[in-house]
């Protein structure tokens, strides 16, 4: 357990203030990916496009000091455009790999619903292992490696939609949402916005951040908030409403996810509040009425099952 707030765990609300001044009006979408980052998880970002879904990415990119490259999904692509391919070369007359852009620290991974699912599949490994295999042979990607993808409303036309085998692998599902007009008029004034992201500077490096997530690890959850986490997974499970339950996997980031949500909110210890923030991202696309639907199906999913279960 942490005995006091570190330096570190300070420079997480610096994050979000830096980030937040990209991204206006929106402190707690950043948070959000923010937690998601720091549980080690990747994030899937679903809204109407022109909402900031790419600035999001860029700029807390740029917060954390990570490479960042952006891959815009289209119908045509394969998944060598993503993962590399090897290619002959005759000078030295061997196969000779060349990356594709998936290794870098940060990869966005624009309208993923645009690509077929074979395209689609072909981030499982990478997500889930952190690593790629191209012709037998495994290649890793770097320690802070995660992904940020973005989503179109799936009645839009060009979409495939995400099989759940690759949803379960996003930690959180949430969507950015229109301004409120004081914040709109800022931005057509000229505040904040892309245009910005070249005056933003690094608030930790790769390094911090690996230090960071291991910090995360160690916010203590005691026996009730474990309860209260194990009740809602049966819960989800045992009600057909739910559809088919939240999985294990789920349930341990969730847990994870609240701890990184009480680490940014300075504590060394899990409360039943921080569970209940992170839940409708959690379960967004994952219960019934969540998968592929919007993140406000999944808010309303969330607040059924806490209204199901007794917060200790």
């Amino acid at each position: 357990m942490l005995d006091s707030v570190t330096g570190l765990q300070l420079k997480s609300l610096e994050i979000i203030e830096n980030t937040s001044g990209i991204v206006l009006g929106k402190a707690d979408v950043v948070r959000q990916a923010l937690c998601s980052v720091l549980a080690g998880g990747h994030l899937l970002l679903e809204d109407l496009p022109g909402l900031g879904k790419t600035t999001l990415a860029h700029a807390l990119a740029i917060s954390l000091g990570l490479r960042f490259r952006r891959l815009q999904f289209t119908a045509d692509m394969l998944p060598s455009d993503i993962l590399g391919i090897s290619v002959f070369e005759p000078n030295s007359k061997a196969f000779r790999f060349h990356p594709g852009p998936i290794f870098t620290e940060v990869l966005l991974a624009d309208e993923i619903n645009r690509a077929p699912p074979k395209v689609q599949s072909a981030l499982l490994e990478a997500m889930e292992e952190r690593q790629v295999t191209i012709d037998g042979k495994r290649y890793p990607l770097p320690e802070a490696f995660f992904v940020i993808a973005t989503q179109n409303p799936t009645h839009q036309q060009g979409t495939y939609p995400l099989p759940e085998s690759q949803l379960d692998r996003f930690a959180l599902v949430i969507g950015m949402g229109y301004p409120d007009p004081a914040v709109e008029r800022a931005m057509l004034q000229g505040v904040g916005g892309r245009q910005h992201l070249g005056e933003l500077k690094p608030v930790i490096d790769a390094r911090q951040l690996v230090a960071m997530r291991q910090a995360v690890t160690r916010i203590h959850a005691g026996e009730a908030v474990i309860d209260y986490v194990q009740q809602l997974l049966q819960t989800s499970r045992n009600e057909a409403s739910y559809g088919d339950g939240l999985s294990p996997r789920a349930g341990l980031l969730l847990l994870r996810l609240a701890r990184a949500w009480a680490y940014v909110d300075q504590r060394s210890h899990v409360l039943p509040d921080d569970v209940q923030a992170v839940l409708p991202g959690v379960v967004a696309h994952r219960l019934s009425g969540g998968a592929g639907g919007s993140p406000a199906t999944g808010q309303a999913t969330a607040q059924r099952l806490l209204q199901a279960v007794k917060a200790p």
